[in-house]
């Protein structure tokens, strides 16, 4: 009979408490949400880092507003030096304390860690990388991953199809990295080339590992092509490296350059190599300094981090990545979980992240929120758009 009764006394504690205690989601409190977030903040990629940021940054302002339906946001934030392995592992130490994670950066990255999501039944909101690894997945895995970032090859093609149109490219190069994010690319080039019907050749591809750092043979091979206009899909600092050996060389052609390269920044390690670079924006974020919305973002996230000072544009990135996050959250309502979100996610449409950007559309059927790009120019340390955004089909 006595344990009868602790048997009571405990199931009376636990129902005063509203019951929380015996449905418990991972990362989640009653005052708490927790999201895990890996990114490289060193290594050859540090520079994208900025987005997770950003990302942190956005959660601070929005528990400085209250919070969403009364919980505070917390992210755990690891470094995976754009390491597939070292990424797993972090994911790893996540699980089972993070309800879902934001922004998993790098396509080696996302293609490595695919079925993590779905085996640990953990949302997996705005990652940054080749948008097919998703695509490719099945229907259930799918379920698990919330995509708002433009398909490399779509962008590609959109970036050489400008080239030829609107700048008269006869002869096109490509450089580009040696993984899934530089052969899409690849791909889209190539594509933009044929349905040219003979206006424009593609005269020479060069790629490069991610470990190297002497260009020069690169740049003068691209020199040699006799290329009129080169694509680039490399990090932010190769795409540096590359053009300042092209500087050395006396090769100017016409540069356009994938969004991942958007950020001004480009001018402190690029130096006037970078002016005139044309760059294709993301549909999913904004240019602080050229979109009021992305501006006044940008000012709010300097004032919970001011490192974000003078890396804008990365940092706006990142917390537009958190907002959608944020948004399934305060969709999902007070009793939240993994199934909750989903669902909360799945609500979204039409909607303009604080604003910025092409409209967001996830559903049941539809988890490719939003796949678009807006042509930019590099223009006296400004990056300025100077198209509105084409949209292009959601690939899943």
């Amino acid at each position: 009979m006595r344990k009868v009764g602790v048997f009571v006394l405990v199931l009376t504690l636990l129902l005063a408490m509203g019951g929380h205690a015996l449905a418990q989601s991972p990362g989640v409190t009653e005052k708490e949400v927790v999201i895990g977030w890996t990114t490289p903040l060193s290594g050859p990629a540090a520079l994208w880092g900025v987005t997770a940021l950003g990302g942190k940054a956005y959660a601070d302002y929005i528990n400085s507003k209250g919070g969403v339906n009364g919980r505070n946001l917390k992210v755990i934030l690891k470094d995976d030096a754009y390491n597939p392995t070292r990424a797993l592992a972090n994911l790893q130490e996540m699980k089972g304390q993070v309800l879902a994670v934001a922004a998993l950066l790098g396509t080696a990255v996302c293609h490595a860690a695919k079925d993590f999501f779905y085996e640990n039944k953990i949302p997996l909101v705005a990652p940054y990388g080749n948008v097919r690894i998703w695509a490719e997945l099945p229907k259930e895995k799918l379920r698990y991953v919330f995509v708002s970032y433009p398909d490399y090859e779509d962008e590609a093609f959109y970036l050489t199809d400008y080239g030829i149109k609107k700048l008269g490219a006869k002869k096109i190069a490509l450089f580009y990295q040696n993984d899934d994010y530089g052969k899409m690319a690849l791909v889209g080039v190539k594509r933009a080339v044929e349905e040219s019907k003979g206006k424009a050749s593609l005269v020479e591809t060069v790629p490069y590992e991610v470990t190297e750092r002497a260009l020069a043979t690169h740049a003068l091979k691209l020199k040699e092509s006799g290329a009129d206009t080169l694509v680039i899909y490399p990090t932010m600092s190769h795409g540096a490296l590359i053009l300042k050996e092209m500087a050395k060389v006396d090769y100017k052609p016409k540069v356009l350059a994938t969004f991942t390269l958007g950020d001004p920044i480009m001018y402190n390690i690029a130096g006037e190599a970078w002016e005139g670079t044309y760059i294709a924006l993301p549909g999913h974020s904004g240019v602080p300094g050229a979109d009021p919305e992305a501006t006044q973002l940008a000012e709010n996230l300097i004032k919970f981090n001011p490192e974000i000072k003078g890396k804008e544009y990365l940092a706006v990135h990142g917390a537009v990545s958190m907002a959608i996050l944020v948004e399934g959250i305060k969709n999902a309502g007070k009793d939240l979980n993994a199934e909750s979100l989903i669902k909360g996610l799945e609500k979204i449409k039409d909607w303009k992240p604080e604003g910025i950007g092409a409209p967001v559309t996830f559903s049941p059927e539809r988890h490719h929120g939003v796949n678009a790009s807006r042509m930019g120019q590099a223009k006296g340390g400004k990056h300025v758009p100077i198209e509105g955004f084409v949209l292009y089909k959601p690939r899943f």
